[in-house]
């Protein structure tokens, strides 16, 4: 039920007052991490400052509208301004009722040349991404309800294609829904062009991710295992998956203005609010979503609190889209030790939330980010309350947007829902001891291990635990803070952030930890030596700077000689030194080609194999140079061709030693290009 009036907060229409500052998207981040890595530059920079909302101290407000009205408007505005982030829609429900819907900001800033447009909490659509997945899950749920699915039951058993699997154990629909499937995360056609068509059992069947963990065993954050849910319900249903959640998900609660439809229908697409990297530039193109249960919603703030009041079972029958059983089920927690092992004594997924409890509330929700929208859905089954919030920006640091969001959830469950008293936990005698069983170095799970975007992980994503004297551990960067953050031992195996409410946990095997869980969905876990990054990192530099030279050094060398009239080199083992120079320049111009694939690829665009495979024949052939190079040394050294010429060739060498090294480690020599 849509109120039949809503307060609204938003700007006078007119053109907007602007901040300034750099303005980069989270896709545009990666890629320049990406071609800086590739290309081997290395550049000391100051360290950026973000914005950070101020969080209100814990209190004991009441949550009526009046105190959450005006605090929020307190604190959104001022924010938006300083972020640069264009709009913000939030609604709330409590004991059975929309208790507020705001809209701050612009749905459209007019810097297109269209008329500025204020943001309406019940008329402006936004994406919300990945809080899709909670449809997905619900439509699951009601085919589970119906005895149509059984959690447990191999997905093979529900589709038309078998899935591609490493291990013996079968994925199950509940490992889909508690992205635990195994799968490593795929990129390509996951956004596409705005006028692309979308076919759901193509997205999934061909080129699927490599299953690189056995099933149940490690979260990693998986949108092709929620895409998979999504054709589950559209095979069992015998309906397409749109359609079906538009029939019994969407339409049973109203929810009018929000639709999986790309693109949009006509009587929604002029409401749709325009999504932006910052206030400053153009508006995005519509962001077509190849797998359309894992992230396709388009919705209105007052419909996402018609989905909030229907989780936490306060419409009547007729309209509920789960019974209440059901949805105790959906949001308790979804695996065990038998298949997580120690992780499962922390925060685990239920199917289809994450646990994001604080100040001792149980509190499950989902986040959701593309590359202009970011939002995020929390509800508290016990309180019968529920907050959803959505932004149209980045903001003028890509983590703006996700900071803004932490402001306002973590402010409205400390202002609201504050911790009762001390939660009894005490440091464990243990620490220390884990605490050195714990350091080490560790990449996310959530990654692509198969093919050459395993570099983004390596190079973006490494995570250094150290014990501290005192028994804590300092993780840099915290995995959820993004900050050196330090964290105590709370119970064997699980840490609790020092001054916070932030939780990791722990498995061991033999006699260090090898995997670290945190945020229900993700785990960090341990890697060699031979992938750290403060190994490889020095050793590419020097590499690439090496070869650079050698193909700068060549011609200009024998201008030098010609200009001078100095006699020619002595031309013994002319074809290796030629060989040498052709795999040389192959080496230099794959790692070239990588980061501008890499690029484009972090950026959502297509590139094809007929691109892909001949930077994939640069890199073979610098590995190839290995052996004319070593032959060119050898002849040098046995000719006594002096000590420089023989240290220049020995550098060669040992440069393409070390680029090869870097490519087998880091997927640059996998001829798997799905990506």
């Amino acid at each position: 039920m849509h109120p039949a009036e809503s307060p609204h907060v938003s700007p006078p229409v007119g053109r907007p007052r602007l901040s300034r500052g750099p303005r980069a998207s989270l896709a545009a981040l990666a890629a320049v991490a990406a071609v800086s890595v590739l290309a081997g530059g290395c550049a000391g920079a100051g360290a950026a400052t973000h914005y950070v909302p101020e969080t209100p101290p814990p209190g004991t407000a009441e949550l009526a509208a009046e105190d959450l009205d005006a605090w929020l408007d307190g604190l959104v505005p001022a924010s938006l301004d300083q972020t640069g982030i264009p709009g913000a829609a939030i609604s709330v429900v409590h004991e059975g009722e929309l208790l507020t819907a705001r809209g701050y900001g612009y749905a459209a800033t007019g810097m297109d040349g269209e008329d500025p447009a204020p943001v309406d909490a019940e008329e402006t659509l936004f994406r919300v991404g990945s809080v899709s997945k909670l449809f997905t899950a619900t439509a699951v749920m009601q085919l589970v309800e119906q005895g149509e699915v059984d959690l447990d039951t191999d997905v093979d058993e529900y589709i038309d294609f078998t899935l591609h699997t490493s291990f013996d154990e079968p994925v199950t629909v509940r490992h889909l829904l508690t992205h635990t499937p195994g799968f490593e995360e795929r990129v390509a056609g996951l956004i596409l062009p705005e006028d692309a068509e979308t076919d759901l059992r193509e997205y999934l069947a061909v080129d699927p991710p490599e299953q690189v963990y056995a099933p149940g065993t490690v979260p990693a954050y998986s949108n092709y295992g929620n895409a998979l849910a999504g054709y589950v319900v559209e095979q069992v249903s015998g309906m397409p998956f749109e359609e079906y959640v538009q029939e019994n998900v969407l339409a049973p609660l109203d929810m009018d203005s929000s639709t999986f439809a790309q693109p949009l229908p006509p009587e929604l697409a002029d409401r749709f609010a325009n999504g932006y990297t910052a206030d400053t530039g153009p508006a995005g193109p519509f962001e077509v979503i190849g797998g359309a249960p894992a992230g396709a919603l388009t919705a209105s703030a007052t419909d996402m609190a018609r989905f909030m009041l229907a989780q936490l079972g306060e419409l009547d029958t007729a309209q509920a889209p789960l019974a209440p059983e059901t949805l105790d089920l959906m949001h308790a927690p979804a695996l065990k030790e038998d298949s997580l092992g120690t992780l499962a004594d922390g925060r685990r997924m239920t199917l289809g939330f994450f646990d994001e409890s604080r100040n001792g509330h149980t509190i499950v929700g989902h986040g959701g980010d593309t590359n202009y929208f970011h939002s995020h859905l929390q509800i508290y089954p016990d309180e019968g309350t529920g907050i959803f919030v959505t932004l149209n920006g980045g903001g003028n640091e890509g983590i703006d947007s996700l900071r803004l969001r932490e402001a306002i959830l973590n402010g409205f469950a400390d202002r609201y829902f504050p911790a009762s008293g001390e939660d009894g936990a005490s440091v464990q005698p243990t620490a220390a001891e884990h605490a050195a069983m714990a350091q080490g170095t560790y990449e996310m799970s959530r990654s692509m291990d198969s093919n050459f975007l395993s570099v983004l992980g390596a190079f973006g994503g490494q995570t250094r635990v150290v014990a501290r004297a005192d028994g804590t551990i300092l993780v840099t960067p915290g995995p959820e803070t993004m900050a050196p953050t330090v964290y105590e031992e709370i119970e064997p195996w699980v840490w609790r952030e020092v001054g916070g409410q932030r939780l990791l946990t722990m498995r061991v095997e033999g006699e260090q930890v090898e995997a670290i869980g945190f945020a229900s969905a993700f785990a960090l876990l341990r890697i060699d030596s031979a992938r750290e990054t403060s190994v490889v990192l020095p050793m590419v530099i020097a590499s690439v700077l090496i070869l650079l030279t050698a193909v700068l050094s060549w011609p200009v060398g024998a201008v030098v000689r010609r200009s001078l009239s100095l006699p020619a080199r002595n031309r013994t083992g002319r074809t290796a030194r030629v060989l040498t120079r052709v795999c040389v320049a192959g080496a230099v111009v794959a790692l070239a080609g990588w980061a501008v694939a890499i690029t484009l690829v972090m950026g959502f665009a297509l590139v094809p194999e007929g691109v892909l495979f001949p930077i994939l024949g640069a890199q073979w052939l610098g590995v190839a140079g290995i052996a004319p190079a070593a032959l060119v040394l050898f002849d040098d050294v046995r000719h006594r061709s002096g000590w420089k010429r023989s240290l220049g060739s020995a550098l060669v060498l040992l440069a393409l030693v070390g680029v090869a090294y870097f490519a087998a480690v880091f997927g640059l020599l996998s001829f798997d290009m799905t990506y």
